[in-house]
């Protein structure tokens, strides 16, 4: 028997709570980094939304709101494609491969395309370690949270 809507309509739901967790987690590793190695927060995903959605943050206190509303839009969005993951028959370690992959991978393309960050082949080896470490805690804590809201 297929699957109903209502099935697919509650793991995207519980995707996004899932999503909010993995957002606080991935938050939470690269503002540790980031105090670590001393460097800013990097304004590639909010160039990119703003791109897209033609917008232009008229000073640096809009920038960092609008930054902020970006990257906890995007992790919680990304958490009801986990979801939507877990409604097709994935689950665990393979459900948080899959979620990672979809991520990370749309990052790679997207981004570079908008011509607002450079290709994974420009970047240095450290700079793709410490990218991947911040979304694999945020795939992960998704997963996670995902399998503590579907019991």
């Amino acid at each position: 028997m297929g699957m109903k809507i209502g099935d697919v309509a509650a793991a995207f739901g519980k995707g996004l709570f899932a999503g909010v967790a993995g957002t606080a987690a991935m938050t939470a590793s690269s503002t540790l980094e980031m105090k670590l190695r001393n460097r800013g927060a990097s304004s590639a995903p909010a160039d990119a939304a703003a791109k897209v959605l033609g917008v232009e943050p008229v000073d640096e206190e809009a920038q960092a709101r609008f930054s902020n509303l970006v990257h906890w839009g995007y992790g919680t969005a990304w958490g009801g494609a986990r979801g939507l993951v877990a409604a097709a028959g994935l689950s665990g370690t393979r459900a948080t491969a899959v979620h990672l992959g979809m991520l990370w991978g749309s990052e790679q393309v997207m981004l570079p395309a908008l011509e607002v960050a450079p290709p994974l082949t420009e970047w240095g080896a450290k700079e793709i370690a410490v990218d991947a470490l911040h979304h694999m805690v945020y795939a992960v804590a998704t997963g996670a949270a995902y399998s503590l809201l579907d019991r």
